[in-house]
This record gives C-alpha cells, structure tokens and sequence, in this order.
C-alpha cells in the first residue's frame, strides 16, 4: 500500500500546491491511514481549509484544542493555524482547501470589507453542526461543492459561486473580533516557534536540551514550554524525540543500517532507550517495523 506523507518546510508550512496558480482551489478525500504513521501531521498553510468526515471520527489537533469531526458536521480551519489529524477508527476526510484571494483580490473592496477581517480575527477555526440554522446551511453548500468535485470535468465556475454563497452565510453569521495586538503577539509566538522546530530539524542529531532550543528563539524554558503547548501540544523535547524517531523510520525503510547505527545517527546514544521509545511510537520495535515495511 502506498502511503502518503505531509511535506512541510522547516516552519512546518505544507509545500504542496493546493490546485492551480489560476485557480488555487482542492478538493480531497483523505483516508487518514494511508498517510504515513497514520496520521496527517503538523502543518499550516495560507488556504482556508474545511474538513468534513464521510466515515468514522477525524480528530483535529489545533494549536492546544482537540476538535472531533464525526459524519454530519465540519470545522474550518482559518489561514496560517497549525492543525493535525488523527483517528483512531480510520475515517476518511473529505475536505476543500482554498486560498481567500480566490473570493476576491487582495486590496479589492470584497477582500478589504468580507475577508480580511476573518482572517485577521481571532479565530482558529469554527466548528460547523446540522443543529444549528446557518451552519447547517454551510454544510449543505459544502455538500454542493464536493458533488462539483465529484464530475468529470468539476466547473470552476460553479465552485466559485457555492464558495462565495458559502463565504457570504459565515460573514453574516460570525462576529469577528480583530484585535491587532494579540493577533501581533500571537504571530510572534508562532514565528518563535517556527524557529524553535527549525532548529530541532537542523540539530536534531546531536545532544540538544530545553534550554538549547529555547535559546535559538531567545525565549526562556518556561516560554518555550507554553509556546510548544500553545502551538503545537508537545513540550519541546517530545517534539525533538518524535522527530528523531519519524527520522529514524525513514532510515529503517530506506537504508540496510543496523538499528544501532541509525539509533546513534537520529541523536539516541542509548540504543535500548531508542528501542522502547519507538515501541512507544510505533507500536513495534524497529527491526519488526523494517520486515513489516518490506511486507507492504
């Protein structure tokens, strides 16, 4: 089976190109265990995003907040939040991904009175359910959409006018509250910890501590610990040992080294503590991960 992978820079933005430069709008369905580990990981990107589940229960990880998608209801994911998906019953996650431009042009009225202001707003994401009136209505536009999708040849005009119905419901339903300050903070925070994960990813192979990282950001620990929190739910160093452990895998898929050598080369000095800590992860020691890669 071949299994996909989210491809992100080193602030952890998704590199992939989300539709066409003339029309930057996708749709997918994304059956969540076909990714690699199971599971779509950390990332963010400019396009607005809505995910929906056709089967199952897709868990959303935004910033510190855990949002259950189930069949039936949606969540929107706003411009440049980092988010993760997982589930534990392997739902497939139908979804559309679209840059705000696509609505109006930057510095058009449209885009200056409807759109920049949701995207400057205070809010990560909305959760959409069929109990209520307008979010429903969003829903059943959304259900529009993919059936475009669904097509031959899906029109882009047809799409464009279902997002812009859909846009107009969520603007004339929402309160935005734009509060240029915390927004700033809130984007230096996200910057500090776009260096922090850097530099985890270019030092990720030698002996790193809390205060290391925190220093690349010029944080303090205690900073350091909120913002991983805040961003991403992980302190630091369990990020930095996830990371060196999804980099161990691809080693034990892609090269013959011994589990020992690849262990010291992913910055574990102890082999037998690389051992649990990917039985941890992986549910499975690593010489029975290689035989199950070779296998599938």
């Amino acid at each position: 089976m071949q299994l996909f992978r989210t491809v992100t820079d080193d602030t952890l933005r998704e590199t992939v190109q989300h539709g066409r430069p003339d029309f930057p709008f996708a749709y997918y369905e994304d059956d969540i265990w076909k990714y690699d580990y199971h599971y779509i990981d950390w990332h963010w990107h400019y396009e607005i995003e809505i995910v929906t589940a056709s089967s199952g229960t897709v868990i959303c990880l935004i910033g510190s907040e855990k949002v259950l998608v189930q069949p039936g209801s949606a969540v929107l994911i706003n411009s440049g939040v980092v988010h993760r998906f997982e589930t534990e019953d392997g739902a497939v996650m139908p979804n559309i991904v679209f840059y705000p431009s696509l609505l109006a042009p930057e510095n058009s009225l449209i885009y200056e009175k409807q759109i920049r202001p949701f995207l400057q707003s205070d809010i990560n994401y909305l959760t959409l359910s069929p109990d209520i009136g307008w979010q429903n209505e969003i829903l059943q536009v959304l259900s529009s959409v993919f059936q475009v999708q669904k097509q031959p040849a899906p029109s882009e005009l047809k799409t464009l006018r279902l997002l812009l119905q859909l846009w107009e419901i969520l603007i004339e339903n929402t309160e935005l509250h734009s509060n240029l300050p915390m927004d700033r903070k809130r984007g230096v925070q996200q910057n500090k910890l776009r260096i922090m994960i850097q530099f985890i990813h270019d030092h990720f192979r030698e002996t790193l501590t809390l205060s290391d990282i925190a220093g690349a950001a010029s944080v303090s620990k205690s900073g350091a610990l909120q913002i991983f929190k805040n961003g991403i739910r992980l302190s630091p160093v369990e990020y930095l040992i996830q990371y060196r452990l999804t980099q161990a895998a691809l080693k034990l898929r892609t090269t013959e080294e011994s589990v020992a050598v690849i262990a010291q080369e992913c910055g574990f000095s102890d082999s037998s503590y690389f051992c649990r800590k990917f039985k941890e992860f992986f549910h499975m020691r690593p010489k029975e991960y290689r035989g199950y890669q070779k296998e599938h």
